[in-house]
């Protein structure tokens, strides 16, 4: 496989770890507090470095199971691999849906999304890697990426680039308002704040559909891996 069609068939699976919408909320609380300034980038570093390992982890990882038999038999490994994910990121789903709140009812934010103001840049760094690294759905993500990745053949270099890519894709939604917001703060509070009541509503749906497509995209990596 070559590269131009590993990068097209791991960017889908960004957009679950970029549209994470509690995540995005946080990011934005952060840059509307007073300590925007380096909490935002403390931020963004632990993001990064959690969905750093995971893909990198993962890679590796899938790059060394064993290949298939023949270019054009089956590989069942691989297969099992891609139905299990598949299985998961649908599970995640149907949790995501069931988790929303009822027409009318305001949404349950984390308590510590009340004291985000009082965070320092270490404690912030901290948190950007515990809401990636250990996350199932980053951790989901960073698997199926890994399994398409490490399957593809590629040479290790081309392999690299294919993971900078699913990385620098999967945090462009934390790293793209941080670097604006440096340059633009005055003028991004409004839309800042409007985006973040939105994405606080519609939260689980935005992640319901996300997980829903992916899983089945997934699924279909697993019939053709047969």
């Amino acid at each position: 496989m070559m590269l131009g069609q590993v990068i097209g068939e791991i960017l889908p699976l960004t957009l679950a770890i970029a549209i994470s919408p509690l995540t995005i909320v946080a990011v934005i609380l952060l840059l509307l507090s007073p300590n925007a300034r380096s909490t935002g980038p403390g931020f963004l570093i632990g993001w990064s470095a959690g969905v750093a390992v995971a893909a990198t982890a993962f890679v590796l990882i899938a790059g060394a199971l064993p290949p298939r038999a023949s270019a054009d038999g089956p590989d069942l490994v691989r297969a099992i691999v891609q139905f299990v994910l598949a299985a998961l990121l649908l599970l995640l789903a149907v949790k995501q849906w069931r988790s929303r709140p009822a027409p009318g009812a305001d949404p349950v934010l984390p308590k510590w999304m009340s004291a985000i103001d009082a965070l320092t840049f270490g404690r912030v760094l901290g948190l950007g890697l515990l809401l990636s690294l250990p996350r199932p759905k980053t951790l989901l993500m960073a698997a199926s990426a890994g399994m398409i990745i490490g399957g593809a053949g590629l040479p290790p270099a081309s392999a690299a680039i294919a993971t900078g890519v699913f990385i620098l894709c999967s945090i462009s939604t934390v790293l793209v308002p941080v670097v604006a917001y440096l340059f633009a703060a005055d003028r991004l509070r409004r839309p800042l704040e409007a985006f973040r009541a939105w994405l606080t509503r519609e939260n689980a749906v935005i992640t319901t559909v996300l997980l829903l497509v992916i899983g089945v995209l997934m699924l279909g990596k697993g019939l053709g891996s047969l």
